[in-house]
């Protein structure tokens, strides 16, 4: 999946600041041609304002971005053009067909893919005659996918794409991006959804707080330290646990210890999940223990 090509998005110490509050404080990355980049985080931490900043629908307090060699600030409507955008709601279902929007948003653009070929690729061949009003909520987040997608854009950004998808929709979806990246797309996403991050991305960054916490491939995310097996089991002293390289060997030495297999053993390989998580709730202490104390 990944291009090793120039850089189509580049974001350099990006700040964005609501009167004191400081959204983003000083965020970095880059996106190559043709790959698929997860920005990952828990809600509030600065992911949405990000992707707003480099579709040019807000303006930054500082730092220098590029999306296609523009900066989003200034971008025209011939810029435009070359991006999709999925955001993570939209306006009110309009009163027409989801054949009849899709071929109005079609002609925007210089060279749309072909309206049908879009209906069946976001699973809507049997909707393509229905009122958009009239669809349920996960049908309307694939209509909101494939007006993000008609313009055959060069960057894609998808902003929790899958909200209210079923399984199978989900997975019909990650087959849709992957036709995406065959074509060389570029492609921002940001989800909530860990598996979706390590089953379409390339790289990714994980922000907390406004800062990038990590960075790097979805297998390296966090250091080798973070992917250490994790050997739990529980005593008269509670549960136990003990990273080490070795887990087996670990187990046979704690068994002959202890004379018999100890209770609650488990050998745990941490998951792109763990790993996350480990990262957040590590930015989350450090963020509390430099904060003020509060007189009562």
């Amino acid at each position: 999946m990944t291009s090793n090509s120039e850089p189509v998005v580049q974001v350099a110490g990006l700040t964005k600041s609501y009167g004191e509050f400081a959204a983003l404080q000083g965020v970095d990355f880059e996106i190559r041609r043709g790959e698929t980049f997860a920005l990952l985080g828990p809600n509030g931490a600065g992911k949405s304002t990000t992707i707003e900043i480099l579709e040019g629908f807000r303006n930054r307090s500082g730092g220098t971005v590029s999306v296609l060699g523009t900066d989003p600030q200034h971008g025209g409507l011939d810029w435009k053009a070359r991006l999709g955008i999925v955001l993570q709601s939209t306006g009110e279902p309009g009163n027409v067909t989801v054949r009849e929007q899709l071929a109005h948003f079609a002609g925007f653009y210089p060279h749309p893919k072909d309206v049908d070929e879009v209906i069946d690729a976001v699973g809507l061949r049997e909707k393509a005659k229905t009122r958009i009003k009239a669809l349920s909520g996960g049908q309307r987040r694939r209509v909101d996918v494939a007006l993000g997608i008609i313009g055959r854009p060069e960057v894609l950004f998808l902003d929790e794409p899958t909200t209210g998808f079923d399984p199978e929709a989900r997975r019909a979806f990650w087959d849709l991006i992957r036709g995406l990246q065959a074509e060389g797309t570029s492609i921002l996403l940001t989800t909530h959804y860990l598996d979706e991050a390590a089953q379409l991305s390339d790289r990714a960054v994980v922000i907390a707080g406004g800062l990038v916490v990590a960075e790097g491939r979805i297998d390296e995310l966090g250091g080798a330290d973070a992917r250490v097996p994790i050997v739990r089991w529980r005593d008269d002293g509670g549960l136990r646990e003990e990273r080490t390289q070795s887990p087996a060997a670990f187990v046979a030495d704690l068994t002959a210890r202890t004379g018999g297999e100890p209770r609650d053993l488990e050998v745990v390989r941490p998951s792109l999940e763990d790993i996350y998580l480990e990262l957040v709730e590590a930015d989350e202490a450090a963020s509390a223990s430099t904060k003020e104390p509060q007189l009562s």
